[in-house]
């Protein structure tokens, strides 16, 4: 514990020896100890007291240091001269130049000399300009793994877009920034600040910007259409300048140290309940530095100059289809959702929103409504109203319904199956579920050959099929709508290669008039003797009758 005072002690003495003016070796005898530790001593005092400091020494200026020379000393004007040329060259690639001038010194005091000559590139200076009232806002994501108490560990997408005059932003933690997501929190920040700004800033995300070419950015076409049914432009920075969108990228800093640090949030919902705490209550109402106002007294100044919202909001739903399962559900994100049992095989179109999920049958007429399950897989959402009717005779007329409407052959497979199979009300259901798999004309046909050999069940119907019939493609389980464009573009005739002597006469300029007549002759129908009557020249003598 002393042996700290004591070093101080030790050299106070030999500094005020040596200030006295007594030799290092006299005090070194006189206090028992080395000439090396009193020279050590005197060093790290003059170093303490006169280095680099300004203040005069005893009403003297300090001494410049003096560096040692060194073997580099000599080729310090061949190095500075390379570096003027090559600002980037390495040490390693001057030690080689330097061996050729004949340098025989070391690597590392070659580096240390680079590291002292060479001229730090000055970085571009940004400016920072303030816009105009409702003129420009920034939109951005950033990405957080958060611990949640109830959830566990788990990445969340933080959607910011901030109003470039007042400074007030709007926020939301998602699952995801995948396109619907991206729109969908477009329309609540653009109803949270009661308008929309004229332009807005976004970086090169896939959303927003497909590509770019010639130094110009190729915009989502969806996206555009989003942003036209808004009034606004949006404006895609240039690749690799983060600094244009500093207004929206400064302000996540500020999210990490005020709204993220020192709180624990139990859920995803539960951390945008309290992000939106915070912006009322934090960052809507303090003085912002920049600006030297209020957000929330900004925003109510810069209000009446944003673009007023449309009538209708932009429809972000998604519409796809499935197919009704034999146990009355269908499958939308890994989650089940029940529809009318009688449905069961049929393709329905589903509009799913944000949080919830509509089926339709298939005369566009509502059958089912559920709320979206988020955020978690497995799980199964039945509406007891969708199940089969308790009434054992309810059921088997509303199964005799639905296979009288395939033909006279179904409705005979069905009374067999009812009569045979102890359970045959599910499998009838599953056999429905077939039309989802195989085409109506081969189940038809799985059933007559079943009836004709009585073979009455579901495992006979399959074999049947697995023999005789191919399942659907993937693509003929569209809707017909999208069968026709696929058709479409399926059934386009294909544009055949010309031959390659078709191009010859551009190799060989002298024989360029002889081979343009001979292209064109062949191109000509009223030359060809292959080609059909209808296509030869009325005029022309040679035509046949």
């Amino acid at each position: 514990m002393n042996e700290p005072s004591e070093n101080s002690s030790l050299e106070n003495q030999i500094v005020h020896r040596w200030r006295g003016g007594q030799s290092l070796r006299g005090i070194a005898r006189e206090l028992g100890i080395s000439r090396w530790r009193v020279q050590h001593a005197i060093r790290a005092h003059r170093e303490a007291r006169d280095a680099d400091t300004g203040v005069p020494v005893n009403g003297e200026l300090p001494a410049p240091v003096v560096r040692r020379s060194s073997k580099v000393d000599a080729f310090q004007p061949h190095i500075t001269r390379l570096l003027a040329r090559y600002p980037n060259m390495r040490a390693t690639r001057l030690l080689e130049e330097l061996k050729k001038q004949g340098y025989d010194g070391g690597y590392t005091i070659l580096r240390q000399r680079v590291k002292e000559l060479r001229v730090a590139p000055a970085r571009p200076l940004t400016v920072r300009f303030e816009t105009a009232p409702g003129a420009q806002a920034q939109m951005d994501w950033s990405v957080y793994d958060i611990d949640f108490t109830h959830e566990g560990r788990r990445r969340v997408n933080l959607f910011s877009y901030l109003l470039g005059h007042s400074r007030r932003q709007y926020l939301c933690f998602t699952e995801r920034q995948d396109f619907d997501t991206t729109l969908r929190e477009h329309i609540l920040a653009f109803e949270h600040l009661q308008g929309v700004a004229a332009t807005c800033l976004y970086d090169n995300m896939k959303v927003v910007v497909t590509r770019w070419e010639d130094e110009q950015p190729i915009y989502n076409t969806r996206f555009l259409a989003f942003a036209t049914h808004y009034g606004y432009r949006p404006w895609a920075c240039r690749p690799r300048r983060p600094e244009t969108k500093g207004k929206v990228e400064r302000p996540f800093y500020y999210v990490e140290t005020s709204l993220l640090n020192g709180r624990t949030f139990r859920t995803l919902e539960h951390l945008n309940e309290v992000t939106r705490w915070w912006l009322a209550n934090q960052a809507d109402v303090r003085i912002h530095r920049t600006t030297k106002k209020r957000p929330l007294d900004a925003h109510a100044q810069e209000q009446p100059h944003l673009l007023p919202l449309p009538a209708h909001p932009y429809d972000t739903a998604r519409v796809v289809y499935r197919i009704v399962d034999s146990d009355g559900t269908i499958v939308y994100g890994n989650n089940d959702y029940s529809v009318p049992w009688r449905l069961v095989g049929e393709l329905l179109p589903l509009r799913v929103s944000d949080t919830e999920l509509t089926v339709y049958n298939r005369h566009v007429q509502l059958v089912a409504s559920h709320l979206l399950i988020p955020g978690t897989t497995g799980k199964r959402q039945i509406d007891p109203a969708h199940r089969p009717p308790a009434n054992h005779a309810q059921q088997v007329d509303a199964l005799r319904s639905r296979f009288a409407e395939l033909g006279e052959v179904a409705s005979r497979f069905l009374e067999g199956l009812l009569k045979k199979q102890r359970q045959g009300k599910k499998q009838a259901a599953r056999v429905m579920a077939l039309l989802g798999a195989y085409h109506r004309a081969d189940l038809l046909a799985a059933m007559e050959r079943a009836v004709r050999y009585h073979a009455y069940s579901v495992s006979s119907l399959e074999r049947i099929l697995s023999l005789q019939a191919k399942p659907k493609t993937s693509w003929q389980s569209l809707s017909e709508s999208e069968q026709e464009t696929l058709q479409m573009l399926t059934d386009m005739q294909s544009i055949q290669p010309r031959s390659s002597g078709d191009y010859q006469y551009l190799l060989f300029e002298e024989n360029n008039a002889d081979a343009c007549e001979e292209a064109e002759r062949r191109d000509d129908p009223a030359t060809d003797p292959n080609a059909p009557p209808d296509a030869q020249d009325p005029d022309d003598g040679r035509a046949s009758g």
